[in-house]
């Protein structure tokens, strides 16, 4: 079944504010769908919203980092930030954080759009390295992999899985030189 392409929106603070339930719906659903995203079960939907005004706000506020949404079918699909807070001996880099896709948009290519979003305004920004993190094993994995990111570790044990608090899942730490 062919789907349009989704429209990408990069938004400012206060239009994020605007849509913080859909951001927090979305970021919900993800993590109820096992994505390994910071945050483990149960988790709510105050939680959420308690994440986007408390921590993504707040920096794109302060012109740290930017947050691009991707709409489908009326609704939010997807997000990705792009942050570039990082210390003054890194100017030249910024960090990908939280690509985000709803289950149901799934295998649409929205998280590859998204990402090509964010490593276009890294060009933009002068920046010349774009790192991220990913769970170990995860189906985010072979997508950075496709786009050209390359692994330069795993950490073993680096956060509980969303599902089973007993386990801890290792990250695998990835790069693209742009």
């Amino acid at each position: 079944m062919s789907h349009p392409n989704p429209e990408l929106i990069l938004l400012s603070a206060d239009a994020a504010d605007a849509l913080v339930p859909e951001l927090a719906e979305l970021l919900r659903a993800c993590v109820q769908d096992g994505a390994s995203v910071s945050f483990v079960l149960p988790y709510s939907s105050e939680e959420a919203q308690a994440f986007w005004r408390a921590k993504v706000l707040p920096a794109i506020a302060g012109g740290k980092s930017a947050l691009w949404v991707a709409r489908q079918e009326g609704r939010i699909a997807g997000s990705v930030q792009l942050d570039w807070d990082t210390p003054p001996n890194q100017p030249h880099r910024a960090e990908v954080r939280k690509l985000l896709v709803h289950p149901d948009f799934r295998r649409r290519g929205i998280a590859r759009a998204l990402l090509a979003e964010t490593e276009a305004m890294a060009r933009r920004q002068g920046r010349s390295l774009i790192t991220l993190d990913t769970r170990t094993g995860d189906s985010a994995e072979p997508l950075y992999a496709s786009q050209g990111y390359q692994t330069v570790g795993v950490i073993p044990g680096f956060s509980r899985d969303p599902h089973d608090a007993a386990k801890l899942d290792g990250t695998t730490i990835m790069y693209k030189q742009l």
